[in-house]
């Protein structure tokens, strides 16, 4: 099945684990000597005569004048079955009798591979692993192999069954499902919030039909990008929920005070409210856009991450402000009624609620304005307050841990088996089938099925090394505690006790992102840069292993690789090879094809073309002294055994020499133990290896690779992407304001946002002892979201504020005035981005580790933004006038 799968559409690799036929030749040295033939006899026997031989034709051109007949002359042709080969000539004897194949050897219909040895559930199997193209569409391609699938099932023998031991696609389904079961919570949340303040089904559903507007038209902005609906847009559009209903409720909330104060039609009082609002508006997109805008340009893997957040967010606030400007007015317009003032009031539940409400918030912005009034003249006060805040947040920094990505449950534990060095298959396959039985039974109420291979594993190719892959049962079916991946994993790492003949069995995450390294936690290359030699590269090596043991914030560390093992090395005489007339290409060619085996040349099998291969039988390789079976013919014809040029020795050395970025080196990996993050696993490797100079070890050097080096590079590149997000704020503000010193107390406000963001991470982080709730790119884009969530609350009050002082008002009573006028937009809108992000921070399942970094990261931001940024945006916009005193503009004498 492996080649119809490999032409389906979005398939870009097909392996297949286990053997194809072959036709195995297993040759007797005993018999072999005994009618004096090498293995090579054999070799060319089989090459001379299983081969295509085309002669030429019958009445090939140029052809006899009347020549009428033209054919195909084939002397030979490729042998098809066991009983051919065993039939091919060797020799005659001096009696004249012939010396056929199966004389000296016997041949079978055997596997091209005898390394490997796969089960699935206990039982023999052959696996197929596919690996989409580039570009390609993981959910469309997995429905395609699936229906290629069941058309070639038709074809199988009785007994033969195929099933999907490993399917990225299912947790890609449950994840984008789950983000969207979010995101229309998030809709039915921000429209009870904005109903709880609007008090208006009318004054509701304007808001709400910009839902939809907005939604599609960014996917269709999206799509011309080149994005998909993945679990990365869809998280934008999650965070977009509660920013481009702002913009619409802003609309509708003025209008709405218009209409009450003034007593204005709904026409007039759109037009005039139009008129107050617009500059914000325009002032509040700009600050958003300019925030997400410098994330679309950062490289590596965090840019893609990065752009997909960004694009989505940009197109769907320039869509808010264009639908704010133009559709939400007409709705305004056509939509609201004017309050009629003789209307006898309702007394059903809502009504009465709704006045409880209003009486209760009028309370609450007394209370706030006289809040406000006094922090504006206690400026030292409050500036000590901003400073502890500010303090606040540095310690927060440095205490909460940093990672990559959250590492997710995907459905899946991948498990890595290695014995020790030198182990047999038949050893490896008894530690596999005692995992394979802990897994299908132990653990029968999480575990669905279990794929095994032996003598493979991505440490490496060898016999001492197997590799498993272990589906779980759907997520809706282990939602206790104990069922989850990382419980199941722990319970798992007990077989190390129970095993005694495995050097370690490693069950395993799979990495959060796919192609950056093949299961979660650190990758590290320890590097000999002063060429010392393999020895003491692996006594470094040892020396890190052995002190990374004794961490606490370690778990799993481990050489990612083939350990060096025991090698029997044969030495060969070669001036007494000469002087037996022994050929030294003959002695090499015996040893190769006796112990190693040797492609000779292929064979027809049912119509397709297979390999056949030359090796001695099992007994007469498996020990060192069995080397004097096998004899080389001389010069004269005689045979002479491989013990009178040749001797061994056992010596120990590595099966394979690694080099990293053309420096000796060896591979490292390991995960951090339960509740610590990878940003402090990486730390604690880093201490480590600094160690070794004091214990005599200088001279080695390393490198982080995989998800490690992607996590360092985001981490580099977070400072910048703020400082490159607040210049462009600033920019904007400056331009939008004509002032360079309004700007400063907008940005004022951002730590105060920061500062919440990084507090509920850290509860979540300490009270849950949930690792993934670290400093992550997620986190990152949740921080960025948190500076545009505060610089939109800073300029609704600034740009009231300012356009009252410049009526003639007194600075503090603008600023009172605005702060009070401001109020109920601000908890309204706020409310509605924070009961929007809240069904992420509550997500479980599938997806629910990078739900949570953005979840909590917002919420939190939310949270402190309005409840500290209320009190101290007057603050600020006072002080800053207060110092770039606000100077009335004048008409100059020929306009007076």
């Amino acid at each position: 099945i492996s080649e119809p799968l490999s032409r389906v559409a979005g398939v870009g690799e097909v392996t297949v684990f286990g053997g194809s036929y072959a036709m195995r030749i297993w040759l007797d040295p005993a018999k072999l000597t005994s009618f004096n033939l090498t293995p090579s006899d054999v070799a060319a026997a089989i090459r001379s005569q299983n081969a295509q031989v085309a002669v030429g034709q019958l009445g090939g051109a140029p052809a006899v004048q009347g020549q009428i007949l033209n054919a195909t002359v084939n002397a030979q042709s490729m042998l098809q079955t066991p009983e051919q080969f065993r039939n091919i000539f060797l020799k005659n004897t001096a009696d004249g009798a012939q010396v056929r194949l199966s004389d000296v050897a016997r041949v079978e219909l055997g596997s091209d591979n005898y390394q490997f040895d796969s089960k699935f559930n206990g039982n023999p199997a052959g696996g197929v692993a596919i690996k989409l193209a580039t570009g390609a569409n993981a959910l469309d391609t997995a429905a395609a192999v699936e229906k290629r699938l069941s058309e070639l099932r038709n074809n199988y023998p009785s007994g033969l069954k195929d099933k999907l031991a490993y399917d990225t696609t299912p947790f890609i389904k449950l994840s984008i499902e789950s983000v969207v079961h979010t995101l229309i919570e998030a809709v039915v949340l921000v429209f009870i919030v904005m109903f709880l303040f609007l008090q208006n089904w009318r004054a509701t559903i304007i808001p709400t039909l910009a839902v939809p507007v907005v939604v599609l038209g960014t996917f269709a902005v999206i799509n011309i990008f080149g994005f998909s609906i993945n679990t990365l847009t869809m998280f934008a559009m999650v965070l977009a929920i509660g920013l481009l209903v702002d913009d619409a409720i802003v609309v509708v909330e003025n209008v709405e005070r218009v209409m009450q104060e003034e007593h204005l039609e709904p026409v007039a009082a759109t037009e005039k409210s139009m008129g107050q609002i617009s500059g914000a508006l325009v002032g509040i997109t700009s600050v958003l856009t300019a925030v997400f805008v410098p994330m679309a340009f950062f490289g590596g893997t965090t840019g893609v991450i990065y752009r997909q957040f960004s694009i989505t967010l940009v197109t769907a606030m320039i869509l808010s402000l264009i639908v704010a400007l133009t559709f939400t007015p007409a709705l305004c317009a056509t939509l609201l009624k004017q309050h009629d003032p003789n209307k006898q009031e309702s007394n059903n539940i809502f009504a009465r609620f709704f006045r409880w409400f209003n009486r209760s918030f009028d309370k609450l912005s007394v209370k706030y304005q006289g809040g406000v009034n006094r922090m504006t003249h206690h400026k030292i006060f409050s500036g000590i307050i901003y400073i502890v805040v500010i303090a606040g947040l540095v310690g927060l920094y440095k205490v909460l841990p940093s990672s990559f990505l959250p590492e997710e449950d995907q459905g899946v534990v991948m498990t890595l088996v290695q014995l020790p060095p030198s182990a047999s298959l038949e050893r490896t396959d008894k530690v596999i089938t005692t995992m394979t039985d802990y897994f299908l039974h132990k653990e029968k109420d999480h575990v669905d099925s279990i794929f095994t291979v032996s003598g493979f594993s991505f440490t490496g190719v060898g016999q001492n090394a197997g590799l498993a892959f272990i589906k779980l049962k759907d997520w809706s079916e282990r939602t206790t505690p104990e069922s989850q991946i990382g419980a199941i994993i722990q319970r798992g790492m007990a077989l190390n006790m129970i095993v005694k003949d495995a050097s370690y069995i490693m069950p395993l995450q799979l990495p959060a992102m796919p192609e950056l390294g093949v299961s979660s936690g650190f990758n590290i290359q320890l590097k000999d840069v002063s060429g010392q030699g393999h020895e003491k590269l692996i006594a470094a090596r040892n020396a890190i292993l052995g002190m990374a043991s004794q961490d606490k914030r370690l778990a799993g560390v481990r050489p990612n690789g083939q350990e060096d093992t025991p090698q029997y090395k044969i030495t060969v005489d070669q001036a007494q090879a000469g002087a037996m007339g022994v050929s030294i290409s003959d002695i090499n060619s015996t040893m190769s094809m006796a112990w190693g085996g040797s492609y000779i040349n292929d064979f027809v099998d049912r119509g397709r073309v297979k390999k056949v291969y030359v090796q001695g039988e099992a007994d007469t390789r498996m020990m060192p002294e069995d080397l004097n079976k096998w004899y080389v013919r001389n010069n004269k014809g005689q045979m002479v055994p491989f013990s009178a040029f040749a001797k061994g020795e056992w010596t120990y050395g590595s099966p394979r020499l690694e080099r990293y970025n053309g420096v000796s080196s060896v591979n490292i990996q390991g995960t951090p133990a339960p509740g610590v993050s990878s940003g402090d696993a990486m730390l604690a490797m880093e201490e480590i290896i600094g160690k070794l100079p004091s214990m005599g070890l200088q001279g080695f050097d390393y490198e982080w690779t995989g998800l490690s080096l992607e996590e360092r590079d985001s981490g580099n590149q977070t400072l910048p992407l703020l400082i490159l997000s607040l210049l462009i704020v600033f920019l904007c503000l400056s331009a939008l304001y004509e002032s360079w010193a309004i700007p400063i107390s907008v940005l004022l406000v951002v730590p105060l946002g920061i500062i919440g963001a990084f507090t509920l991470t850290w509860l979540g982080m300490v009270i849950k002892g949930d690792p993934n709730l670290s400093f992550n790119i997620y986190f990152q884009v949740a921080i960025v979201a948190v500076i545009g969530l505060s610089a939109k609350n800073a300029i609704l009050i600034v740009e009231f504020a300012k356009e009252l002082q410049e009526q003639g008002e007194d600075l503090f009573d603008a600023t009172l005035h605005a702060a009070k006028m401001r109020l109920r937009p601000i908890i309204m809108t706020t409310l509605a981005f924070g009961f929007g992000v809240l069904p992420l921070a509550l997500a479980s399942g599938a997806g629910a580790g990078s739900q949570h970094s953005v979840g909590y990261g917002v919420l939190g931001g939310v949270i402190s933004s309005t409840l500290l940024g209320i009190f101290f945006i007057p603050v600020f916009f006072v002080w800053i006038r207060s110092i770039f005193k606000y100077k009335p503009k004048t008409l100059n004498t020929q306009e007076h």
